[in-house]
């Protein structure tokens, strides 16, 4: 087999493992330089082996649908959502991430006073009802996924000033809150710029993975709202731990 060959079957292997991974650490693990990986990664991308990210690649199962996602933790989700509603008063301006945890919440939300920021589409419809406002931050649209990512969006997201935003996430451990893609991760970190406190909605499914793209340390969060039980994260944040069976 061609050297190329060789090491486009290893890149491939590097992501079966991991599950996704930056253009920089794929070129460290495979002693080559980032151009090199670049052009793999389109070759790949172009047969359909895995899909390209701002910063790096993941295989196409690394992700599941959002249809999929819709139906998975249903019930943590709506009670992860009905702790996070009552943080917020009427009047309050708060974002609300991209997501299906984010979506059960914006049900909450609904027709209540206030201000919302929307960083996906479906977040942005369901949200918009009787006396809340809606702003949808614009950008470029993930095919499948419907957030809202791109500088664009960032740039937007930069003249708000928010009191609370609801952060959703892939995956979070002990070093901190990831996503699969670099695009949204950016975006997730402006919103938290601008706004006065974070609060994490995570279901117990996404505790202890490690998607590729970084957000924040636990420690950036005001608390976190979850279903997971015992998570040990004392002295790092405070932890809102709902029954995600009711």
């Amino acid at each position: 087999m061609p050297l190329a060959a060789q090491r486009r079957q290893r890149l491939l292997a590097l992501l079966r493992h991991h599950g996704a991974l930056g253009t920089r650490e794929l070129a460290e693990r495979l002693g080559v330089s980032e151009a090199t990986v670049r052009r793999d990664l389109a070759l790949l991308a172009r047969r359909g082996l895995l899909r390209r990210e701002h910063g790096g690649a993941l295989l196409p199962e690394a992700e599941p649908p959002y249809a999929e996602k819709l139906q998975r933790n249903q019930r943590a989700k709506e009670a992860i959502a009905q702790r996070a509603a009552a943080l917020v008063p009427d009047g309050a301006t708060v974002v609300l991430d991209s997501g299906t945890t984010a979506l059960a919440l914006a049900r909450l939300l609904a027709g209540r006073p206030l201000r919302a920021v929307a960083l996906d589409l479906p977040v942005a419809q369901a949200l918009a009802q009787g006396e809340t406002e809606v702003l949808s931050v614009g950008g470029r649209v993930r095919n499948g996924f419907y957030s809202l990512v791109g500088p664009w969006a960032e740039e937007a997201l930069a003249q708000v000033r928010a009191d609370l935003f609801f952060l959703g996430a892939d995956a979070f451990d002990l070093e901190g809150i990831t996503n699969h893609t670099f695009e949204e991760a950016a975006v997730k970190r402006k919103a938290m710029e601008v706004s006065r406190r974070t609060v994490l909605l995570a279901d117990a499914s996404k505790w202890g993975k490690r998607a590729p793209a970084y957000v924040a340390p636990l420690t950036a969060l005001e608390r976190v709202i979850t279903d997971l039980k015992e998570p040990g994260l004392e002295g790092l944040v405070k932890v809102e731990v709902v029954d995600g069976a009711l």
